[in-house]
């Protein structure tokens, strides 16, 4: 089996620039080029290209990917790897869900401004609020003269 680049694209639904820039990084291999100049894909890229997007639909970046790569091209390494860097990435996960029920939680609690007019709504009240700066403020790029 051999495809070209637009075949490959349609086959896993990533985008042309993203399996070039998978090529780029190392992530895919740099495939053979056809008599023309074209590249060349395998049913083996499509594997690899599905498994990395499947990697992230799961939300591993591509540095897990590749140490995902890897490990899945030595089948005798241990699985354990692979199940540490997979806890590690569901702890994360845990985290973006916990600060997210966090968010929701806020957003709820300023949901149904019933006030008459704007003036008077928390949400714009609760936006409007003065948050700590933690960097640069507007006074800080002013010169004198």
């Amino acid at each position: 089996m051999s495809i070209t680049i637009g075949k490959l694209s349609q086959a896993t639904a990533v985008n042309v620039e993203t399996i070039r820039y998978y090529e780029r990084i190392g992530l895919l291999a740099a495939p053979l080029r056809t008599p023309s100049g074209y590249r060349s894909y395998t049913a083996q890229d499509v594997a690899r290209l599905r498994f990395i997007k499947r990697g992230r639909e799961l939300g591993f970046s591509l540095e897990e990917i590749r140490t995902l790569v890897e490990l899945a091209d030595q089948p005798g390494h241990a699985c354990s790897d692979v199940d540490r860097l997979v806890q590690t990435h569901l702890v994360e996960v845990r985290q973006r869900i916990a600060d997210l029920q966090r968010l929701e939680a806020e957003l709820q609690r300023l949901a149904g401004c019933n006030q008459s007019s704007v003036k008077d709504c928390r949400i714009i009240e609760a936006l409007s609020a003065a948050v700590p700066q933690t960097g640069p403020t507007v006074d800080d790029h002013r010169t004198t003269s």
